[in-house]
C-alpha cells in the first residue's frame, strides 16, 4: 500500500516549514500530498498510522553497517540486514566493503546495487581504499564511483601507508568521493581487546591505548590539511580525538566525523563480566570519554552517529575473550540506545541532524524533506515508548548483543520509503 495518513505527529525536519509543528500527513501513491491540522479518511484507502507521542522526520541513515554479502552470508545477509535496518527506523544504510571478495572493483559495487533494488531500503556500497582492503595498492576507485559507490574505506583495515593514504585522498578527491578512515595504529594497538585503563589492568586483559586512535587521527588530519582534501573520520572514541577534530576544524581542515552509538551510551566498566558482546572497535572507553564524545555530539564537533553494526555467528564470540572477534549488532536497537544516552543532553532536531540529514549531506545524497510534492521517505519514531529488545525475536541473522532483554526508551515505530 502507498496511501497513508499519519495522525498528528510532530514534524522534525529543519528543511520544512513544518518543522516541530503537529500535523497530520496524507501521502498518496508514495507522494506527501498534503500536510495539515486535521485530514479526515477519505476514499483512498489509506493506511492510518496513529500513537502517543509519535514524531516524524525524514528518514534516517546508518553510515557504518557491515551486511556481510558477499562471502559471509552465514552472519547476515542483504534481505536480514534490510529487514534489521527497516525495523531500526532506517530508509538507508551505507555497507563497509570489507567482504570476500572485498567491494574493491566496479564489478563488486554493481553486484551490491543490483541484488539490494527490489528491497524496501537504499543501500548504498561503500568501496574500500585497497584491494582486498589490505592497505597495499589501490582499488578501481574511479570506477568504482562511476558505478554507485558513494566513498571509500578499508574500514578497521585503516590505511597505514601515510604516502598511500595521501595519494587516495588527492585521486579521491578529483572526482568529488571521500576517503572514510577509521584511526588505529595497529602497531600501537597490538593484540589489545579493551581499552587500555583500570578495568583492563582489574580484568589482566591486554588494552588498546587512546594513544592508537590519536596518534593516526593526527597523522591522517595533517595529510589532509597539507592537500586541501575532504576527509571523513569513523568511530572515534576518545577526548582526545574530540579535541583534535576540534582544532582542525576550526583550523579550516576540511574533516567530518563520526561516533557509534555505543560509545555514547556505556564505558569499559560493562566488561566486567567478561560478556564478548561488549567487545568493539573502537573499544568502549572511560566516562571522561564518552562525556567528551556526547559534548562534541553538542558543539558540532561530532557530525553523525551510527550504529556499526557488526554481526558475528555465535562460534566468533563465545569464546575467550582474548580470541573473541569484535563487534556487536545495532540496528534495531540503535534509536533506543541513543535517546537514553544523549536524550537529555540533545534535543529531538539536533539527534535527527546526526542520523537522517549530515550523513547524506557528507557524502552528498539527496536529503528528504516532510514537505508537500515530495518523495515519501520517512521514519515515524516515538521517544517516550518504553520496550525491550529480543533477539531471538530480532530480524538480523546474529545474535551477539548486549542490549538482549534490556529494557529501552525510544522506538522507531516504522518507516515509509517510496523509491
Amino acid at each position: 500500500m502507498n496511501n497513508f495518513i499519519i495522525k498528528q505527529a510532530i514534524i522534525i525536519d529543519p528543511n520544512s516549514k513544518y518543522h516541530l509543528q503537529r500535523k497530520d500527513i496524507q501521502i498518496h501513491q508514495g507522494v506527501i500530498e498534503i500536510i495539515a491540522d486535521t485530514i479526515a479518511p477519505d476514499s483512498l484507502q489509506a493506511e492510518i498510522i496513529e500513537g502517543k507521542d509519535l514524531h516524524v522526520s525524514p528518514g534516517w541513515m546508518d553510515l557504518r553497517v557491515n551486511l556481510s554479502d558477499p562471502g559471509f552470508e552465514y552472519k547476515e545477509t542483504l534481505e536480514s540486514g534490510a529487514q534489521a535496518a527497516i525495523h531500526g527506523g532506517f530508509t538507508a544504510v551505507a555497507c563497509m566493503g570489507t567482504t570476500a571478495p572485498a567491494l574493491h572493483s566496479k564489478s563488486q559495487i554493481e553486484y551490491i546495487i543490483n541484488k539490494s533494488k527490489h528491497l524496501p531500503i537504499h543501500i548504498f556500497p561503500v568501496g574500500t581504499v585497497t584491494v582486498n582492503a589490505q592497505g597495499n595498492d589501490l582499488a578501481e576507485l574511479y570506477d568504482m564511483a562511476l558505478s554507485g559507490a558513494i566513498a571509500f574505506s578499508d574500514y578497521r583495515n585503516a590505511l597505514a601507508n601515510p604516502d598511500l593514504l595521501q595519494r587516495a585522498l588527492q585521486y579521491s578527491s578529483g572526482f568529488d568521493k571521500i576517503i572514510i578512515q577509521l584511526p588505529s595504529d595497529k602497531k600501537i594497538a597490538g593484540s589489545g581487546s579493551m581499552n587500555e585503563g583500570i578495568v583492563s589492568t582489574k580484568l589482566g586483559l591486554k588494552g588498546i591505548p587512546n594513544l592508537a586512535e590519536e596518534l593516526m587521527l593526527q597523522r591522517d588530519l595533517m595529510i589532509a590539511a597539507h592537500h586541501r582534501t575532504s576527509i571523513h573520520i569513523g568511530g572515534i572514541s576518545t577526548a582526545g580525538s574530540v579535541e583534535l577534530i576540534k582544532a582542525a576544524k576550526k583550523a579550516g581542515v576540511k574533516v567530518t566525523c563520526d561516533v557509534h552509538v555505543v560509545n555514547l551510551a556505556l564505558t569499559d566498566e560493562a566488561l566486567m563480566d567478561f560478556d564478548t558482546n561488549y567487545k568493539i572497535m573502537p573499544p568502549l572507553r572511560t566516562e571522561k570519554d564518552k562525556k567528551a564524545l556526547i559534548e562534541g555530539l553538542k558543539d558540532g564537533t561530532i557530525d553523525v552517529i551510527c550504529s556499526d553494526h557488526s554481526p558475528e555467528d555465535t562460534e566468533s564470540k563465545v569464546k575467550e575473550f582474548d580470541t573473541a572477534a569484535f563487534g556487536m549488532i545495532g540496528l534495531e536497537t540503535f534509536y533506543g540506545i541513543l535517546n537514553k544516552a544523549i536524550g537529555k543532553e540533545l534535543s529531538v532536531d539536533q539527534i535527527i541532524e546526526k542520523i537522517a540529514i549530515n550523513p547524506r549531506k557528507i557524502f552528498d545524497i539527496p536529503i528528504p524533506t516532510v514537505n508537500l510534492n515530495q518523495k515519501a521517505e520517512l521514519t515515524l519514531f516515538c521517544p517516550s515508548e518504553t520496550w525491550t529488545y529480543s533477539t531471538e525475536n530480532g530480524f538480523s541473522k546474529s545474535k551477539n548483543s548486549p542490549f538482549n532483554k534490556v529494557k529501552l526508551t525510544g522506538k522507531a515505530v516504522r518507516t515509509i520509503l517510496a523509491k
